[in-house]
């Protein structure tokens, strides 16, 4: 497959999108009516929560033209793939203009990027096969431009079906799979329309963020395309950072022998960091702490007046999050940093609600005044260090 710009792409990605489809285990056991059932109260949902998480927040789309720009999707699990195969080609392009620069002085490009390319796309399928499972909603931030969707494959169909592009960049859009909120729902054994609604509050706290602040996704755009600028393609240089940081793996469960007692967070991405790397990854978990602990409360404070259920389904998710699954889960979700993931939703609400107690909901939406007024990595962990800096 052939990148936008006509040279040789790093990943071979409709193998990718094929690879993981093979793989990716089937959704639970629903009758077809019972599908196009949880289809529907999704989007209602999803209208709902958008009213729901304004109210709270004070937070309002910037123009309805752009709030209207960024579709709700309801998707099975080889949607979810799609729409991120499409999300990945948009946000690596850079770091694959840097590889075909370096591939046009090798004799031996053609057949060794080939190679590698389908390679890495049976790679990347595999890994999406295991996150498709995982995923109940997600707010795409560097999802293609329009058009986003590609024609059912019958006037029956029940999902949504993201265009897998080159498309160039769009304004986003919000993904909810709908197969993975009835797989929860079911396990947790809490009132599935609750639940949903609850999910829905979540993920529209994320739409919200980005339509009413004009200027974050390009400001997380620019964060994101630095650290794949810095990113060395040299693979003496690549090799020689893994060495280094090898001996940091001894501490997964399973790997080593260390026992669980000794757990490292350390996953794949912090391995190949350089220290530039490193520094912008600080910002970036700072805002993506923000970003996922907003949403948290958010969903949490709405909770009460809407959704009559939510101190149970809280504690019983927050008990899924704490467990996690059998050891070969623990080993991937640590390896792929999704362990830091789930500490970014805890100290971000850690943040957003120590702010609000001293300064309130207004005194807090002055963090979305620009880029300086986000907290920094060490202010994610110090609410009263950022009130003393920005809304004092």
């Amino acid at each position: 497959m052939t990148s936008a710009s006509g040279g040789a792409d790093m990943v071979d990605w409709n193998l990718a999108v094929a690879t993981a489809t093979r793989l990716v285990r089937p959704g639970p056991e629903v009758s077809r009516a019972e599908a196009a059932a949880v289809v529907a109260q999704l989007r209602r949902h999803a209208l709902e929560a958008e009213e729901h998480v304004r109210a709270f927040t004070g937070m309002r789309s910037s123009s309805l033209a752009e709030a209207a720009a960024t579709p709700v999707l309801i998707v099975d699990r080889p949607g979810w793939v799609r729409a991120n195969v499409a999300g990945f080609r948009t946000v690596v392009q850079p770091l694959v203009e840097k590889l075909q620069a370096r591939r046009a002085n090798s004799a031996t490009a053609g057949v060794l990027g080939t190679v590698g390319e389908k390679a890495t796309g049976i790679e990347v399928g595999a890994l999406l096969a295991f996150l498709a499972t995982k995923v109940l909603g997600q707010y795409e931030t560097f999802a293609p431009a329009e058009p986003s969707l590609e024609a059912p494959d019958s006037p029956a169909a029940l999902f949504d079906k993201p265009r897998l592009g080159p498309d160039g960049p769009g304004p986003g859009r919000l993904l909810l799979v709908a197969p993975n909120i009835v797989h929860v729902e079911r396990e947790l054994d809490v009132d599935p329309a609750d639940f949903r609604l609850w999910v829905c509050l979540h993920e529209e706290t994320h739409r919200t963020q980005f339509t009413a602040v004009p200027w974050l996704r390009d400001h997380i755009q620019s964060e994101v395309q630095s650290f794949l600028a810095e990113t060395d393609v040299d693979p003496g240089a690549l090799l020689d950072r893994l060495r280094d940081a090898a001996g940091s793996l001894g501490g997964l469960p399973g790997v080593g022998g260390r026992g669980e007692g000794t757990q490292t967070s350390t996953g794949l991405l912090e391995i190949v960091q350089s220290p530039a790397q490193r520094e912008i990854l600080g910002r970036l978990t700072a805002v993506m702490s923000l970003l996922e602990g907003h949403a948290d409360v958010v969903m949490d404070g709405v909770g009460p007046a809407v959704v009559p259920s939510v101190a149970e389904i809280r504690e019983k998710f927050q008990q899924r999050r704490d467990r996690g699954a059998n050891r070969l889960d623990l080993v991937l979700r640590r390896l792929l940093g999704m362990d830091a993931k789930l500490r970014q939703y805890q100290d971000g609400a850690v943040f957003v609600r120590g702010v609000v107690e001293r300064v309130g909901m207004d005194g807090f939406n002055r963090v979305w005044t620009s880029p300086n007024t986000l907290p920094t990595k060490e202010e994610i962990h110090d609410p009263a260090a950022w009130v003393a800096r920005v809304a004092r």
